[in-house]
């Protein structure tokens, strides 16, 4: 019989896990609401130990298995918080775990993994091919493998999220689930949809690795290529069979953001939250952001902020590119005296503009015939896109032939 997983399956994974995992708050963000338009509750999963949601489908998994299994220990495939939420839990109940992890997985994620004592393989280079190294270590071991999204007892513990949001926001019109595998949306859509049968329940996918939305197209799990993505944590070739079978007759939309919505999202949350996120949980931001959801204006709408683990060498670039895609920083190209007093000429307009110039770079060799004049690129941090408008009208009425690096 196949396997499934029912209201009454989630209710006893909350009794199972509940003074293991934390019960995370779920507070109106009132910048948030004022940004988007719609009536905004943060679900803080981050505040996990191990920082992200993943440790619900963990400790329930774990608590179910038998002493045998147990004594054995536990295998499995993650892209970093899976792999967290069983290592952590796994040493709190004595058991041993082994996770396989795809080469490109946050190194922070990693470095923990290890701290918290499990075994750690990094193998491939996506997280299709860690699960086929974590599938044959299973059967030559013997061990029990945890799939990080597929197994009925991850998904019952993951849905524990949407018993603890509606009682804390009983109204919510909507819920938005970032979506890689589509256990965490098999399991909330469960059970929202079991309490709440109206809620609107909203799967945000990368479009570096639309797998849901493929799948609903072909009508089973279908595989899709995967490219590099901020949202790691979202980076699944092909959602899992039960999970796409209980989520796929309960999803009423699916939103797919790129990088530049994710990076925004994550700068937005950094500025007007005070969070830090990692690209998957700000997925659910980027969907309200991108105006993929009009129909959520000044509606209860949940955010699932489910995971902080960012990869520290990388949010600088994150924060800048956000603040690119922000209109906030802008570069552009334009031809100047290199006389004396030609780039002050320059940095005057631009002051006038009320920009603050960042970085100037001078091309003299690839400039042309006329040894006068020369090239430079310019970086400048402006207020947003109608500044960086004014502030290029104005310095092409000062005579400068400016061209947008970023157009």
């Amino acid at each position: 019989m196949r396997p499934t997983v029912t209201l009454d399956d989630i209710r006893a994974a909350r009794t199972r896990i509940a003074g293991r995992v934390l019960r995370s708050p779920c507070p109106r963000s009132i910048p948030l609401s004022e940004a988007t338009g719609a009536d905004v509750f943060c679900k803080l999963d981050l505040l996990q130990r191990t920082g992200s949601f993943k440790e619900r489908g963990a400790c329930n998994a774990l608590m179910m298995l038998d002493d045998v299994a147990k004594s054995r220990g536990v295998v499995a495939a993650s892209a970093g918080n899976h792999a967290l939420g069983l290592a952590y839990h796994g040493k709190l109940l004595g058991i041993p775990v082994t996770v396989v992890m795809p080469r490109f997985a946050p190194l922070v994620k990693v470095a923990t993994c290890r701290r918290l004592g499990a075994r750690v393989i990094l193998e491939g280079e996506t997280f299709d091919d860690a699960r086929r190294v974590a599938a044959e270590i299973a059967d030559r071991d013997g061990l029990d493998r945890i799939h990080g999204f597929d197994d009925p007892r991850v998904i019952a513990g993951q849905g524990t999220m949407a018993l603890e949001i509606l009682e804390d926001v009983p109204d919510a019109a909507a819920i938005v689930v970032p979506t890689g595998g589509a256990g965490l949306l098999a399991g909330v859509a469960v059970a929202a949809k079991a309490l709440r049968p109206d809620i609107r329940i909203v799967a945000v996918e990368t479009a570096a690795a639309p797998s849901f939305s493929a799948s609903l197209a072909a009508g089973r799990p279908t595989q899709v290529p995967i490219h590099p993505t901020l949202a790691d944590g979202l980076a699944v070739g092909r959602v899992g069979e039960l999970s796409f079978s209980l989520a796929a007759p309960l999803v009423d939309q699916v939103v797919t953001v790129d990088e530049a919505e994710l990076s925004l999202a994550v700068l937005r949350l950094l500025e007007l939250e005070k969070t830090v996120v990692e690209g998957a949980a700000a997925s659910a931001l980027a969907a309200l952001l991108g105006n993929h959801c009009p129909e959520l204006a000044g509606r209860g709408t949940v955010l699932l902020l489910c995971g902080g683990n960012i990869d520290l060498t990388i949010l600088d670039r994150v924060i800048d590119h956000g603040l690119v895609v922000d209109g906030r920083r802008w570069r552009f190209t334009a031809r100047i005296s290199d006389r004396p007093g030609g780039i002050a000429r320059l940095t005057a307009a631009i002051a006038a503009g009320g920009a603050s110039v960042r970085e100037i770079v001078h091309d003299r060799t690839f400039s042309g015939a006329d040894v006068f004049s020369t090239g430079v690129e310019v970086t400048v941090e402006t207020a947003g896109h109608d500044h960086v408008a004014t502030l290029a009208r104005a310095l092409e009425a000062d005579g400068f032939a400016v061209t947008s690096a970023t157009s």
